[in-house]
């Protein structure tokens, strides 16, 4: 496997990437115990680009337990339960809080933990026998509201574009896409476009990079992208996201440079089928320009701390590019590694029903 390199002073430090993440699958630091009720999503992050970096041979001893780990952040239904349960998955066994109505907030599925879950159990060679698809999928159908946006928890909270690609990956991986409305959720994405060609996170909300590619890929899993656009639609979409590189990619006009992009404007131009207009040699610049050469892990600006979301959202951006074979898979969020192994299940699902 070739690693990105763009010139002879800077070079991908694969080896150190795979120690960062490492230890971001143990203790966290001080300085993140604010994520620490999204361990899931720091697990993905970690585990994600440890598969990228043909690194998975590291933690094989421990995959079991990270699977076990995983499967204990299910919320699932008990006898005791005088409420009725809102199933997926949790973020961390910090959410597991007991009170005593038993209608707490805390402990709850949140559709974000259950889409970073479902992808690391699929990474980890999970065969999803132990998920709970039926009432996760009931489950989801509560968390549509009426525009056809979606809300991450089934409480009265914030609803965007995020939520309706977490609920696009989970229909995907589960094969079933009869709990929720596709026409509603189509058009809530509809409704987000906006003059410039991007997206915003809801309607009448500025065009961002992130949200424009959750609303691109959600529509590219449903199979309904060329359906929903127009050609002219998608000239300007290209357009704006072309126009969104300066020397690597920025989420708004006017915005500095930051690595994350490299995933999320990279992915959705290769779900354009348009990458080509990227000048990769400017992207992976100033990817590796964030890099952490004393302790591994990437930034997202330059002499900025690491962080595992931006590591990871690096490096898969990175490995966007088309030479040799591709090993992001643009639409989840996982490699084609990762990817084919779901095609494989989906094959026996099939077959079994």
């Amino acid at each position: 496997m070739e690693f990105p390199v763009n010139d002879a002073e800077q070079k991908f430090l694969r080896d150190k990437h795979v120690k960062y993440c490492l230890r971001c699958l143990g203790v966290l630091p001080e300085r993140c115990q604010s994520i620490d009720s999204s361990r899931v999503v720091t697990a993905f992050f970690a585990i994600s680009a440890l598969d990228h970096l043909n690194a998975l041979d590291n933690i094989e001893d421990d995959k079991q337990h990270f699977i076990d780990w995983i499967y204990s952040m299910q919320v699932v239904a008990s006898e005791d339960d005088t409420v009725p349960v809102d199933y997926g998955f949790r973020g961390s066994t910090s959410c597991m809080i007991s009170t005593n109505n038993n209608s707490d907030l805390c402990d709850k599925a949140h559709i974000a933990m259950t889409y970073t879950a479902l992808a690391t159990l699929i990474i980890l060679g999970d065969d999803l026998s132990k998920v709970q698809k039926e009432n996760i999928l009931s489950s989801l159908k509560e968390l549509q509201l009426p525009d056809g946006s979606f809300r991450p928890m089934n409480i009265d909270c914030e609803s965007d574009m995020r939520f309706v690609y977490c609920a696009a990956c989970v229909c995907y991986i589960l094969q079933d896409w009869s709990s929720i409305d596709v026409e509603k959720t189509i058009q809530y994405i509809q409704n987000s476009r906006n003059y410039d060609g991007g997206i915003g996170q809801g309607p009448g909300l500025e065009s961002h990079g992130g949200s424009t590619y959750c609303a691109v890929a959600a529509l590219w899993l449903m199979g309904r992208l060329e359906s929903t656009f127009t050609e002219n639609d998608l000239r300007t979409l290209k357009r704006w996201l072309v126009f969104r590189q300066n020397h690597g990619f920025h989420g708004r006009p006017n915005k500095p440079d930051d690595t994350c992009y490299t995933f999320w404007v990279g992915a959705t131009l290769k779900l354009l089928d348009s990458y080509e207009f990227v000048n990769y040699s400017e992207v992976s610049r100033y990817v590796l320009s964030t890099q952490d050469e004393i302790c591994g892990g990437i930034a997202k600006w330059v002499d900025y701390c690491p962080d595992v979301m931006h590591t990871y959202l690096g490096i898969s951006g990175l490995f966007l590019h088309d030479k040799g074979s591709p090993l992001t898979h643009p639409g989840l969020n996982i490699s084609h590694r990762a990817a084919n192994y779901l095609s494989k299940l989906h094959k026996q699902w099939k077959v079994q029903s």
